[in-house]
């Protein structure tokens, strides 16, 4: 009140010296003059001052409307401006004596919806306020890691969104490993089983002159072992890591081998025919009845799938690729094939070697029994077929690193197919019925029509 006494006196009096000013008077500029000088503290200890303009110091209380217990309206003091204080804190305001409207100390939000946590996104509403919107979640894929998102962000490729979609987490990496229970046990299998072959390898050798093993084509019959060995073998390139050059050979690999294999079995059957067929007399067959018409089709067998290789390797070659659409969250490495059609064509022209394989040894199955193997290598094509006809639509049906654990099974079921069917049985007699193995027994089983055991 002091304060505002003073300011009202001296209003007043330089009101009433600007009017004796329009009469002429000079008193006006010297009180402007001495009003300028006041500078003094009243009793609360408020400074009285004017600047060089003349105005008085700015000095303000803020109060807060409090509704009283009796229902009335009151006016309590929360805060004060003045522009005189020397700390430089003009503005004081006790923000806890505020009480607003909704009867509450807390100062009320200056929007009409919450805020959006992470993992939502705000959305407008039609026809409201740009302060009231709608929080929805983030698509699939995308992710928010702030309060009141306007966008949500796209992880990058290799990286997933998390349950409450606020962070992103490195996604899980799969291939066909050999650190898994899977491809442990399929490579611990396919290692001892490549030395099946060179075990069976070892019993002809050292029984090469017994009549058993000098029957049935000594050559072919170690060249089908090595090729079986390579084929239990091959498999192991379907295990790992896809590096470019594993998914460059591997397939090829598993072409050129399996050719060998089958075309040795081909020329087992057409050797078993021909051999037959050449005692009758006056037969022209006798002339083809060496080993060179089993090397021919062996050559020529294998020359056609390298060339099938070679085409494919040249034109569209496998590589590694990533897979992110088959199972989300999952990378899965593994090797695109390239060419389709060349891998059709590669795994065709093997069935179309056994077809044939099977078709022969089936129609030389009448011949003589104790030299014949006709029948073991007719149940073997046609397990060996049965295998890779069940592997199509499995293969189809699979994806990811299960697409290589089926073709690594169809590897060793088929090669199984023919070590046991067209060996186990000579080793039986070799090993266990050596008396089966004489040139006698085999000569008076000729003579008595071929009634006696099958070797």
């Amino acid at each position: 009140m002091t304060l505002c006494y003073v300011t009202l006196v001296m209003s007043a009096a330089l009101f009433h010296a600007a009017i004796r000013k329009e009469n002429g008077s000079k008193e006006a500029p010297q009180l402007l003059h001495y009003i300028k000088s006041v500078n003094f503290e009243i009793k609360d200890r408020t400074q009285v001052f004017f600047d060089a303009k003349g105005n008085p110091p700015a000095l303000y209380d803020i109060v807060n409307w409090h509704l009283s217990n009796i229902g009335t309206l009151e006016q309590v003091k929360v805060g004060s401006y003045d522009s005189s204080t020397l700390d430089g804190k003009v503005l004081r305001v006790d923000s806890a004596a505020i009480i607003w409207a909704s009867g509450d100390t807390q100062v009320p939000f200056s929007i009409c919806s919450p805020s959006c946590s992470s993992g939502f996104r705000k959305m407008a509403l039609p026809g409201k306020p740009v302060c009231c919107f709608e929080c929805v979640p983030c698509p699939q894929g995308e992710i928010s890691n702030q309060t009141d998102a306007v966008e949500c962000q796209r992880c990058f490729w290799d990286k997933w969104p998390s349950v409450q979609q606020d962070r992103c987490h490195p996604k899980t990496i799969q291939y066909f490993s050999y650190t898994e229970i899977l491809g442990i046990n399929l490579a611990a299998i396919a290692l001892s089983s490549s030395m099946i072959p060179i075990g069976i390898l070892g019993v002809f050798i050292c029984h090469r002159k017994t009549p058993i093993v000098r029957a049935n084509n000594w050559f072919l019959s170690c060249l089908l072992l090595v090729s079986l060995s390579l084929c239990f073998l091959c498999s192991l390139a379907f295990i790992g890591y896809p590096q470019p050059e594993k998914c460059l050979l591997r397939q090829v690999a598993f072409g050129i081998v399996f050719a060998l294999c089958v075309s040795c079995v081909l020329a087992k059957t057409i050797t078993v025919v021909i051999a037959f067929k050449a005692t009758k007399p006056d037969s022209r067959l006798r002339k083809w009845a060496g080993t060179k018409v089993s090397y021919f089709v062996i050559g020529l067998s294998v020359f056609i799938q390298l060339c099938v290789c070679v085409m494919w390797l040249s034109l569209s070659p496998p590589f590694p690729e990533t897979d992110i659409t088959t199972q989300p969250g999952v990378i899965i490495f593994g090797c695109n094939e390239g060419s389709a059609t060349a891998f059709w064509c590669m795994l065709g022209y093997l069935g179309f070697l056994a077809s044939v394989s099977f078709i022969a040894a089936f129609l030389a199955r009448q011949l003589p029994d104790s030299f014949n193997e006709a029948k073991f290598i007719t149940f073997s094509m046609l397990a060996f077929l049965s295998v890779w006809v069940s592997f199509i639509p499995a293969s189809l049906s699979a994806h990811g690193k299960y697409t290589g654990a089926m073709e690594v099974f169809a590897i060793l079921s088929s090669s199984w197919a023919i070590v046991v069917c067209i060996f186990v049985p000579k080793c039986f007699i070799i090993l266990f019925r050596p008396h089966l193995n004489t040139k006698n027994h085999f000569l008076s089983s000729h003579a008595r029509g071929g009634k006696e055991k099958p070797v």
